[in-house]
């Protein structure tokens, strides 16, 4: 099961203390107290593993780790060790105790979530003229402790859309590397998919169905992973009895979500184009443009198709 909201505690860890210590050196008492080391921070950082959240689910708190504190003969505290908390591409970090948003869009972006505490400072460093042997010394400061929400929302240059074993899973898996589960049967895919194709980043949308806006089905869970996608692919099986409903459904959720995903780009494809004879092929087309819409014919397993998509997404690619 994909987690793709989920609330968390991240702690930086704690600055080292200072030291106080001497060394007698021809008769003379010197101050040799470290300071202590900074304390590691938190960071979140961009992959593109969309289960990224799951293995977070087991644990409420992260923690840096504490800064070592200062030794003598004027050797500091190692610094603590960061903490990085992996989080698909696309998350957005809501910090629910300091109330500000943050948002990894990139591959390997790191954003500072808790900074670590200041070492404190050893008696070495209070020495002075007049002050030859300094007891002061300082403690370490405390990390940042935030109580933060992780919510995934997919960034991707082309989303495939449509109602469930409309083709989306098999177009990714034939034009990405992408492993998506294919089958005949409605929610073969329960999660979305990411595959890149060249530059572009292109995910398969979970089947929505009518009164998805409304929780029906998988629910808008997955239609919130449609709003920034920045370019519609609508497949629609060639196998539906009313092509044009199967199409309508799916513009009425979407607009019943949001408006705005409604003027998107869109591009519209019958699918498993190769389980029907040209003669059917053309009235299903036919009962797409009653409404106004163009649809391209397409199968995996139809070449000169394939070609065409790719042209496509080429195209798609010369403009980002």
């Amino acid at each position: 099961m994909l987690i793709d909201d989920i609330t968390i505690r991240v702690k930086s860890g704690k600055g080292g203390d200072g030291l106080v210590a001497f060394n007698k050196n021809f008769m003379a008492l010197g101050p040799t107290g470290g300071s202590g080391g900074s304390g590691g921070n938190v960071y979140c950082e961009g992959i593109m593993d969309l289960s990224a959240l799951n293995h977070l689910r087991h644990k409420k708190v992260f923690e840096a780790e504490n800064g070592k504190n200062g030794r003598k003969q004027l050797n500091d505290g190692t610094a603590g060790e960061d903490l990085i908390i992996q989080v698909p591409i696309g998350t957005v970090i809501h910090n629910l105790t300091a109330k500000n948003d943050q948002e990894i869009v990139k591959l390997g972006e790191r954003l500072l979530i808790a900074k670590g505490g200041r070492g404190g400072k050893g008696n070495f460093q209070f020495r002075g003229p007049t002050n030859t042997s300094p007891k002061e010394f300082q403690y370490g400061k405390p990390g940042e402790e935030f109580n933060i929400r992780l919510e995934l929302k997919l960034i991707a240059d082309v989303g495939l859309i449509g109602l469930p074993s409309a083709g989306k899973s098999s177009l990714l898996n034939e034009l990405t590397n992408a492993k998506s589960k294919v089958a005949n049967y409605a929610f073969t895919t329960l999660e979305p998919n990411l595959g890149t194709y060249y530059n572009l980043i292109l995910a398969d949308i979970p089947g929505i169905i009518q009164g998805s806006s409304l929780g029906k089905g998988l629910g808008f869970k997955f239609l919130r992973h449609i709003e920034r996608t920045k370019i519609l692919f609508h497949l629609i099986s060639v196998e539906s009895e009313s092509p044009a409903q199967d199409y309508l459904t799916i513009r009425n959720e979407l607009g019943a979500y949001n408006t705005l995903l409604l003027q998107k780009e869109e591009y519209v494809f019958l699918t498993k184009s190769d389980l029907c004879d040209m003669l059917q092929i053309q009235e299903k087309v036919s009962q797409l443009k009653k409404v106004n819409i163009t649809a391209k014919a397409l199968s995996i397993h139809d070449f000169e198709a394939m070609e065409q998509v790719k042209k496509i997404l080429n195209q798609i690619q010369e403009r980002k």
